[in-house]
């Protein structure tokens, strides 16, 4: 509105001097000029603040904890601290310092800003949400600025909301708070970080509008110590990727909306998706429901959520076909790895297919007996014996290699390296640092040999299994796990 009047106000005083006989030609230049200054001042951010996303809890109030599945712990935790928000008058009779900080941490997807809604529903909040990367800027002072004008709009909105709190949210605060003096050409980054740190020291139990800043980051270790220390982010709450209960809880709240049949079992596809985030699985019932509608299915099946799991393990089917050849060598490649998936843990393998997808021709997918987070020293080496199958089966079966074994002994490489470092090897308690090259070479070569020989004993004494998957998969393109344990029963019997 100011702006439209002034530009009347200007129109009019420039026919008022035409009218008179005075030359306008200098004034109309200036104005030009300094409007094209104030449009690109305005595009680059020095003017012009960044309208911040902003909001109250009553526009959160359909999204609470409990739409958040598979992170009990961190909720507890985090609820803990809010609860110190609640209670203000509480603990301000008994003299507690309140929270000005809390830190959410963990993978990518595992619902960090979710919980960060569902806190200012919580504690009634007025929520005003930033991404560390709008701060940053290449002209100086800008990002500080905005630093300022988050806190002051986070108080501005709480006031006309009528509310006692607000909460700010900051995503990628690593990009924002990270480490001081790694950008020595560029003070912008210390600059606005200083004036985070500020704002968080300004924050007191007594303020009309009681702030509380939550950050989310999955890279912690970038952060700079000024920002982690007691006083600024008083609480870090982990937020990790789910066990099996908590995927299931989270396929639930994500299937809660979906037609399932009756075949479908949740707690099976929570058992074959070891390794995934929230994010993950709600894609995985997404995709399901994709698949049903494109087979004109009124209900989601269980095995539209089985395809979905490569899809989302793997990428989407691709075009390319490979030739005749190449399609059995990828067969017997992965029927090796079954075959010593099944030797070492029965009931280990899901899936054997040979249709391309991503950067595989091919791939077997094992299910985990349970959530592991310790391995021993039989693990890793049933783990590289696994991976040694595909080549081996191609070598005794086809009478050479091909290049589709290199990350199969990357994988094998790495796991025997993390046996060295763990003190399974000959060599026992080592230091790294310290270990000559040569002598870390040959111990782990020397493991990956060892395996390699006994990969080769399973695979000649079971050539007519591999080679009956092998034609079935040129066939079908896809087996179940159940149906290869059925072809290596059939033999072994």
């Amino acid at each position: 509105m100011i702006r439209e009047i002034s530009i009347g106000i200007s129109m009019a005083v420039v026919v008022s001097m035409l009218i008179m006989g005075y030359d306008v030609t200098p004034f109309l230049f200036l104005a030009v000029a300094a409007g094209a200054l104030y449009y690109f001042a305005g595009m680059r951010g020095l003017i012009n603040i960044k309208n911040f996303e902003t909001g109250s809890a009553s526009e959160h109030r359909d999204f609470s904890f409990d739409d958040i599945g598979g992170q009990e712990s961190a909720i507890k935790e985090l609820k803990e601290a809010l609860d110190f928000i609640k209670n203000h008058c509480g603990i301000k009779h008994l003299g507690i310092r309140p929270l000005k900080g809390i830190l959410l941490t963990g993978p990518p997807g595992t619902g960090k800003t979710l919980m960060a809604k569902a806190a200012a529903s919580y504690t009634e909040a007025a929520f005003v949400a930033a991404s560390g990367s709008e701060f940053i800027e290449m002209y100086a002072g800008v990002g500080a600025q905005r630093v300022r004008k988050l806190f002051q709009s986070a108080r501005e909105i709480a006031t006309r909301q009528k509310k006692d709190n607000a909460l700010v949210f900051i995503d990628e605060i690593e990009i924002l708070g990270g480490k001081r003096g790694k950008a020595t050409s560029h003070l912008e980054y210390d600059q606005t970080l200083n004036q985070l740190l500020v704002e968080m020291d300004g924050l007191k139990v007594d303020d009309k509008v009681r702030v509380l800043l939550v950050a989310a980051t999955n890279r912690d270790d970038m952060l700079d110590p000024a920002l982690l220390r007691p006083g600024r982010f008083d609480r870090r709450v982990k937020v990790d990727l789910p066990d099996k209960e908590g995927r299931l809880e989270i396929l639930k709240l994500h299937t809660r909306n979906k037609p399932l049949a009756e075949d479908v079992r949740l707690e099976i596809i929570a058992k074959d998706t070891f390794g995934f985030s929230g994010a993950h699985l709600e894609s995985l019932a997404n995709e399901a429901a994709i698949l049903a509608m494109r087979d004109g299915a009124t209900e989601i099946c269980q095995h539209h959520f089985s395809e979905s799991i490569d899809k989302v393990m793997m990428g989407g089917k691709l075009d390319k076909r490979p030739s005749e050849t190449e399609m059995r060598r990828v067969a017997v490649h992965e029927s090796g790895h079954a075959l010593l998936s099944e030797i070492v843990r029965r009931g280990s393998v899901s899936t054997l297919t040979v249709t391309p997808r991503g950067d595989a021709l091919g791939y077997m997918r094992q299910t985990p007996d349970d959530d592991t987070y310790l391995y021993t020293k039989d693990f890793l080496e049933n783990q590289i014996a696994i991976m040694l199958a595909g080549s081996v089966a191609e070598e005794i079966i086809l009478g050479n290699r091909s290049t589709g074994s290199s990350g199969d002994f990357e994988q094998a490489m790495r796991t025997a390296d993390t046996m060295l470092q763990s003190g399974m090897t000959e060599l026992g308690v080592i230091c790294p640092d310290i270990l000559p090259q040569e002598l870390k070479h040959k111990t782990i070569t020397g493991i990956v040999k060892e395996q390699e020989e006994r990969v080769r004993k399973y695979i000649i004494e079971s050539k007519i299994i591999i080679t009956q998957t092998v034609e079935i998969l040129l066939e079908k393109e896809k087996i179940s796990g159940e149906r290869f344990r059925e072809i290596m029963r059939g033999q072994l019997n």
